[in-house]
This record gives structure tokens, C-alpha cells and sequence, in this order.
């Protein structure tokens, strides 16, 4: 199943850039700025929190839902897609300053307490590369590696080049993207507080 070997080959070369970036990767549990604000997901994504909702034990299903109801709540108003079966619908500009309007609001997924993912193995591919230095799109290493601002502070150039992580899985990624959403009419890029709608599936 691709999306099975496209979470493993991410959790490896995650796991890589790791180990190559020392002490100037910030990121560990208790760390949850990138928790913070909504971005766009795909419906695999979607779909994968589903799947660790179903997994996860009763009570921890139940606050994650109550969490969800009141991010749907609050945002819906402002929302730039269906709010009844969540899908964004709105164009990249409407997208982008709702983003940016609700860039303070935590993640249903984040325990506020411990400030970790409840649903972390579990985690959208953005989730899953976002703190290492890592090339988003191919085409414009010019514009440079895209790195959390926590980490790396200290860094050379030197440095962030030698922990950029592979993103050689791009394609990998696209291809079961695509598939996902043909194999399931009617589904499409969504937030996480609106992945747990009734999106088919």
C-alpha cells in the first residue's frame, strides 16, 4: 500500500536528518509552536488521523473530538471550504489569509497538558518534516531550505546543508495523494480540525 512505504520512507529520512542535525534541531515533546495554526492537509492525511482516532483509547478519542468541535466551531465562520463535509474549496489567496487569521489556534490533536501530539504516529507528512532543513519544491532551491525558526539559530550555511533531509519522496507522495482522492470521490485537502468530518472515504 503507497501510503504505508511513503510514511516509512519520510520516517526514515526524518530519522537521517535527525541524526545529522545535533544539537541545532530543537524540536522534542513538550515543543509545540508548530502545533500552533492552521495549515492545509491533504485527504491522506486526513484519512491517516481517522485511522489513529479509531486506534486511539476511548478517552483520548473523546477529548480529541471535543477539541475538534470547538476549533470547528471557531473557525467554521471563516472557513474557506465545506464546513459539512470539510474540504477546502477556497482559492489559494482565501486559503492563505485564513491560514494567517488563525495562525495562534492549537491543533485538536495537541494535548494541552503535555503539549504532544495524541495522534502522532499517526501525523499529516507536513507534521512529519516540518524542523529539519528540507527542500519543498525542487524548483526553487534558490528561494533556500525551509527550516523551523527554533532550530538551526546557531547554524552555518555549512551546517543546514549538511542535515537538509531528502525529499525525494515528493513524488511517492503526490502519487498516493492522487490516488487516495480518485479512489474516493468527493474527498480533498482539509485542515485537521475539520479531518474528522464525514469526508468520504
Amino acid at each position: 500500500m503507497q501510503t504505508n512505504e511513503l510514511v516509512q520512507i519520510v520516517d526514515a529520512a526524518l530519522a537521517s536528518a535527525v541524526s545529522r542535525s545535533g544539537a541545532h534541531l530543537a524540536c522534542r515533546a513538550g515543543c509545540s509552536q508548530c502545533c500552533h495554526g492552521v495549515f492545509e492537509i491533504s485527504a491522506l492525511d486526513a484519512a491517516r488521523l481517522r485511522e489513529g482516532l479509531a486506534l486511539a483509547e476511548p478517552e483520548v478519542t473523546g477529548r480529541i473530538r471535543d477539541r475538534a468541535k470547538e476549533a470547528q466551531a471557531k473557525l467554521g465562520p471563516f472557513y474557506p471550504g465545506n464546513i459539512a463535509t470539510g474540504v477546502l474549496t477556497g482559492t489559494p489567496e482565501e486559503i492563505e489569509l485564513f491560514e494567517e487569521w488563525a495562525h495562534a489556534e492549537p491543533c485538536p490533536a495537541l494535548d494541552p497538558e503535555t503539549q504532544t501530539c495524541d495522534l502522532y504516529t499517526h501525523r499529516p507528512i507536513l507534521c512529519r518534516t516540518f524542523g529539519p532543513p528540507i527542500l519543498n519544491d525542487p524548483e526553487e532551491r534558490e528561494a533556500g531550505l525551509a527550516i523551523c525558526e527554533l532550530c538551526f539559530t546557531d547554524a552555518t550555511e555549512d551546517d543546514i546543508a549538511a542535515a537538509e533531509m531528502d525529499s525525494g519522496f515528493r513524488e511517492l507522495q503526490e502519487r498516493a495523494e492522487s490516488e487516495y482522492e480518485t479512489n474516493n470521490p468527493g474527498a480533498g485537502p482539509t485542515i485537521v480540525a475539520f479531518a474528522f468530518q464525514d469526508v468520504a472515504r
